[in-house]
């Protein structure tokens, strides 16, 4: 049983039925890279446009390995520490590529890679004034999230854990009550840091998961992409199937009553 071809997910008008995203840092090569992003099924990848080469073809490219036409490039803002900084990317990235579907994020300091709200919600206003539609990286706080979703922002993307942390979500709690609030896609963006996490994002209802260092730094990417594909999968139906109620006390699954 495979996920149906209805159960797709949508955001600025853009439908996907894969409901997990890629980063393109931190592995061996972009050959690698490649190989990771086909077998995990995603169909877009985030691109760090102060990063990963996109428009120098002197140099090896990204779209030489993972064609745009096919996958959908998302630009994203790694390393931007103040509005303005991350205004000025997503600027160049649209001029260098046309992309106005971005990945926003504005960090607060380098240590823990946590995301400034205020400078966030600033760059969010501007972008989306500008024609673009932004993705928002934010904390797992559902009122910030509902202050994104009235600045423009086309998702929410709440983290579970520091970037590159692999520690998983930390607080299932703020990130359900974010899914409940939203009236725009959510996905959990950092932290994940193995297949079990990821299901438990898809569990909690959110549209998507979104991942990089989990699948760059395992000792098998590839193989890690694809648990990472199947654990998606598996979490997404566990949430549309209803899971059973939690009880404090056991319940067997023969009834007791009428035993010879």
């Amino acid at each position: 049983m495979t996920a149906t071809p209805a159960d797709t997910w949508t955001v600025a008008g853009r439908t996907f039925t894969s409901r997990l995203i890629v980063g393109t840092g931190k592995y061996k090569d972009f050959r690698q890279n490649a190989a990771a992003v086909a077998a995990s099924g995603a169909e877009i990848v985030t691109v760090a446009v102060r990063r990963v080469n996109i428009s120098d073809p002197k140099a090896p490219m990204l779209s030489d390995f993972i064609d745009p036409k096919v996958i959908t490039y998302l630009p994203n803002t790694a390393g931007c520490f103040t509005a303005d900084e991350a205004i000025r990317t997503l600027r160049l990235a649209r001029e260098a590529g046309g992309w106005d579907l971005v990945k926003l994020e504005v960090l607060g300091e380098a240590r823990t890679l946590y995301p400034d709200m205020r400078e966030t919600l600033k760059a969010c206003e501007v972008l989306a004034r500008e024609g673009f539609a932004p993705m928002v990286y934010c904390v797992d706080d559902p009122i910030a999230a509902k202050q994104l979703e009235e600045a423009g922002a086309v998702a929410i993307m709440p983290l579970g854990a520091p970037i590159g942390s692999g520690l998983g979500i930390q607080n299932r709690v703020t990130v359900r009550l974010i899914v409940e609030g939203a009236n725009v896609p959510v996905l959990v963006d950092a932290g994940v840091g193995t297949a079990s996490d990821a299901a438990v994002a898809m569990e909690l209802g959110c549209d998507g998961v979104l991942m990089n260092t989990a699948i760059a730094e395992a000792k098998d990417p590839v193989r890690m992409a694809l648990a990472m594909k199947l654990a998606v999968e598996g979490g997404r139906h566990a949430y549309l199937s209803g899971r059973m109620a939690t009880r404090k006390y056991a319940d067997p699954s023969s009834p007791l009553a009428g035993l010879i």
